[in-house]
């Protein structure tokens, strides 16, 4: 099996989607997904500064469309090699599951669109109630800094591999993690704009747990990982419900990497912008072929790298 792996808020960079906006009909995608959210973004892939698309609620658009604009790429790309069809398997990791939810079939890409909207918007006006941030710690006794958060009032937000996870809350508590880190650790701040995926997301949930019913879905088409377990969701309403839940719930994607294995994925793909994820799994899924899309000049080996595991 092949994952097609979403990369999630913080993988943006000014300028990014410029070479593949070049491209017509990947330029009328980002159109129709600009009306949709109601952002250009247009604008913000191709003219708009850092700071401009570190908003939040123009940061989640942008990442999902950019990964479903490089997800229609790669298969053009694959179609001229004869390709129609391949064992996929769909993994995103926090904002990148509504990119995945679209990819394996459970949104359209409309839907996809209003939903990551009604997130955005949701999560950037709850951050803005409170000042709070995040702050990613690297190495030392898991044990050990899980305890360090508990005593400065700081959740785990992210747990991304054996080796990292971030932490989330207050910033003056996230300051002082990183000036007095745990034993052996790195604490490196994040530029963020709250505390994703704690408690204090619980007012953008009840929004889109308002709105769930407005999200029509379908069951996948391959298999489907939730964030919440590393579980795979044959049912698109449960994971819609996951979707919801997820916003103020720790992302456990080192989770996902461990049932990528038990599920038999041989190789990896991550979609525009590439690399975080290509970079996590050469760290805990070492062997596992990857490729991380930045460039249309990505789509060649990646599509390579799908052909030669077509029959694994």
């Amino acid at each position: 099996m092949i994952l097609l792996a979403c990369p999630g808020q913080g993988s943006q960079k000014p300028g990014f989607l410029t070479p593949w906006l070049e491209r017509p009909e990947l330029r009328e995608l980002a159109e129709q997904l600009s009306t949709a959210t109601g952002i250009d973004l247009v604008e913000a892939g191709t003219v708009s500064d850092a700071d401009t698309i570190r908003d939040t609620a123009i940061a989640q658009p942008l990442i999902v469309a950019a990964s479903l604009i490089s997800a229609q790429a790669l298969t053009a790309e694959l179609s001229a090699r004869g390709v129609d069809s391949a064992p996929f398997g769909y993994a995103g990791h926090s904002v990148g599951e509504i990119t995945a939810a679209a990819l394996a079939g459970v949104f359209t890409a409309e839907t996809a669109a209003r939903f990551v909207r009604e997130r955005s918007q949701a999560m950037a006006q709850a951050a803005a109630a409170t000042p709070t941030t995040m702050a990613a710690v690297i190495g030392g006794d898991r044990t050990e800094v899980l305890a360090r958060l508990d005593a400065l009032g700081l959740t785990a937000a992210n747990f991304n591999s054996a080796a990292q996870l971030v932490a989330a809350g207050a910033v003056d508590a996230v300051a002082k993690l990183v000036e007095e880190p745990p034993a052996r650790t790195r604490v490196i701040p994040l530029s963020v704009a709250g505390a994703f995926h704690t408690t204090y997301m619980q007012p953008a949930r009840e929004h889109l747990l308002g709105l769930r019913d407005t999200f029509g879905t379908s069951d996948p088409t391959g298999p489907l990982w939730t964030n919440a377990d590393g579980t795979v969701v044959p049912d698109g309403q449960r994971y819609l419900d996951l979707l919801i839940s997820q916003v103020a719930s720790p992302v456990h994607w080192d989770a996902d990497q461990a049932s990528f294995v038990e599920h038999g994925v041989t190789a990896m793909v991550e979609l525009l912008p590439g690399g975080t994820l290509v970079g996590l799994a050469k760290r805990e899924l070492r062997g596992l072929p990857s490729k991380a899309i930045v460039t249309p000049d990505d789509l060649a080996p990646a599509a390579d790298l799908i052909a030669d595991h077509l029959d694994d």
